[in-house]
Protein backbone atom coordinates (compact mmCIF):
# COMPACT_ATOMS: atom_id res chain seq x y z
CA UNK A 1 0.00 0.00 0.00
CA UNK A 2 1.29 3.46 -0.88
CA UNK A 3 2.42 5.44 2.15
CA UNK A 4 2.67 8.79 0.38
CA UNK A 5 3.61 10.51 -2.85
CA UNK A 6 7.40 10.53 -2.65
CA UNK A 7 8.15 12.74 -5.65
CA UNK A 8 7.12 13.89 -9.08
CA UNK A 9 9.62 13.15 -11.88
CA UNK A 10 10.16 15.85 -14.50
CA UNK A 11 12.14 15.32 -17.70
CA UNK A 12 14.30 18.35 -18.57
CA UNK A 13 16.77 19.21 -21.30
CA UNK A 14 19.13 21.10 -18.96
CA UNK A 15 19.18 20.19 -15.28
CA UNK A 16 21.14 23.27 -14.18
CA UNK A 17 18.64 25.63 -15.82
CA UNK A 18 15.73 23.64 -14.36
CA UNK A 19 17.24 23.74 -10.86
CA UNK A 20 17.61 27.53 -11.12
CA UNK A 21 14.02 27.85 -12.33
CA UNK A 22 12.54 25.83 -9.45
CA UNK A 23 14.85 27.54 -6.94
CA UNK A 24 13.96 31.03 -8.16
CA UNK A 25 10.23 30.43 -8.62
CA UNK A 26 9.49 28.10 -5.70
CA UNK A 27 12.49 28.34 -3.33
CA UNK A 28 13.36 24.68 -4.01
CA UNK A 29 16.43 23.27 -2.28
CA UNK A 30 18.76 20.68 -3.80
CA UNK A 31 18.83 17.54 -1.67
CA UNK A 32 20.88 15.36 -4.00
CA UNK A 33 22.33 15.48 -7.51
CA UNK A 34 24.01 12.59 -9.24
CA UNK A 35 24.78 11.12 -12.67
CA UNK A 36 23.27 7.66 -13.07
CA UNK A 37 24.76 6.10 -16.22
CA UNK A 38 22.84 2.83 -15.71
CA UNK A 39 19.57 4.80 -15.90
CA UNK A 40 20.80 7.13 -18.64
CA UNK A 41 20.24 10.35 -16.68
CA UNK A 42 21.68 13.04 -14.50
CA UNK A 43 19.16 13.37 -11.66
CA UNK A 44 18.47 15.86 -8.90
CA UNK A 45 16.06 15.68 -5.99
CA UNK A 46 14.65 19.07 -5.01
CA UNK A 47 12.66 19.66 -1.84
CA UNK A 48 9.88 22.22 -1.78
CA UNK A 49 8.96 21.95 1.89
CA UNK A 50 6.26 19.99 3.73
CA UNK A 51 7.56 16.77 2.16
CA UNK A 52 6.97 17.82 -1.46
CA UNK A 53 9.82 16.69 -3.71
CA UNK A 54 10.67 16.88 -7.39
CA UNK A 55 13.08 14.65 -9.28
CA UNK A 56 14.60 16.42 -12.28
CA UNK A 57 15.91 14.07 -14.99
CA UNK A 58 18.31 15.23 -17.70
CA UNK A 59 18.98 12.46 -20.23
CA UNK A 60 22.55 11.44 -20.99
CA UNK A 61 23.45 11.45 -24.70
CA UNK A 62 22.24 8.45 -26.71
CA UNK A 63 20.20 7.02 -23.81
CA UNK A 64 16.62 5.76 -23.86
CA UNK A 65 15.68 8.84 -21.84
CA UNK A 66 17.24 11.06 -24.55
CA UNK A 67 14.90 9.44 -27.07
CA UNK A 68 11.93 10.03 -24.75
CA UNK A 69 12.90 13.71 -24.44
CA UNK A 70 13.27 14.01 -28.20
CA UNK A 71 9.88 12.37 -28.81
CA UNK A 72 7.81 13.96 -26.02
CA UNK A 73 9.74 17.04 -24.94
CA UNK A 74 10.20 18.34 -21.43
CA UNK A 75 7.56 17.85 -18.76
CA UNK A 76 5.99 15.41 -16.37
CA UNK A 77 7.65 12.00 -16.58
CA UNK A 78 6.36 9.99 -13.61
CA UNK A 79 4.84 10.04 -10.15
CA UNK A 80 6.43 8.02 -7.36
CA UNK A 81 4.70 6.40 -4.41
CA UNK A 82 6.71 5.31 -1.40
CA UNK A 83 5.90 1.77 -0.22
CA UNK A 84 7.25 -0.49 2.52
CA UNK A 85 8.16 -3.35 0.18
CA UNK A 86 8.33 -2.92 -3.60
CA UNK A 87 8.39 -6.64 -4.41
CA UNK A 88 5.32 -7.31 -2.26
CA UNK A 89 3.45 -4.46 -4.00
CA UNK A 90 4.47 -5.76 -7.42
CA UNK A 91 3.13 -9.20 -6.53
CA UNK A 92 -0.13 -7.71 -5.29
CA UNK A 93 -0.54 -5.57 -8.43
CA UNK A 94 0.30 -8.47 -10.74
CA UNK A 95 -2.38 -10.60 -9.04
CA UNK A 96 -4.85 -7.82 -9.83
CA UNK A 97 -3.91 -7.87 -13.53
CA UNK A 98 -1.87 -4.67 -13.53
CA UNK A 99 0.76 -4.56 -16.30
CA UNK A 100 4.24 -4.05 -14.86
CA UNK A 101 7.39 -2.74 -16.48
CA UNK A 102 9.54 -4.23 -13.72
CA UNK A 103 8.70 -7.67 -12.34
CA UNK A 104 11.20 -7.21 -9.47
CA UNK A 105 12.56 -4.23 -7.57
CA UNK A 106 15.87 -2.80 -8.76
CA UNK A 107 18.27 -0.22 -7.34
CA UNK A 108 17.14 3.36 -7.96
CA UNK A 109 18.25 6.88 -7.06
CA UNK A 110 17.07 6.63 -3.44
CA UNK A 111 16.42 2.95 -2.75
CA UNK A 112 14.71 0.06 -4.49
CA UNK A 113 12.29 0.97 -7.29
CA UNK A 114 9.98 -0.54 -9.90
CA UNK A 115 7.73 0.92 -12.57
CA UNK A 116 4.11 0.18 -13.45
CA UNK A 117 3.15 0.41 -17.12
CA UNK A 118 1.16 3.56 -17.97
CA UNK A 119 -1.42 1.42 -19.82
CA UNK A 120 -2.58 0.12 -16.45
CA UNK A 121 -2.71 3.49 -14.67
CA UNK A 122 -4.66 5.64 -17.15
CA UNK A 123 -1.61 6.87 -19.04
CA UNK A 124 0.54 7.77 -16.02
CA UNK A 125 3.97 6.22 -15.51
CA UNK A 126 4.05 5.22 -11.83
CA UNK A 127 7.17 4.36 -9.89
CA UNK A 128 7.15 2.50 -6.57
CA UNK A 129 10.01 3.36 -4.21
CA UNK A 130 11.25 1.60 -1.10
CA UNK A 131 13.63 3.92 0.75
CA UNK A 132 17.04 2.50 1.62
Amino acid sequence: MAKRVDHIGILVSNIDEAIRLYRDCFDAKIDKIETLPERGVKAAILSLGQGANLELLEPLPNSNMARVLEKRGEGLHHITFEVDNVDRELSHLSERGVELIDKKARPGFEGMVAFIHPKSIRGVLVELCQKA
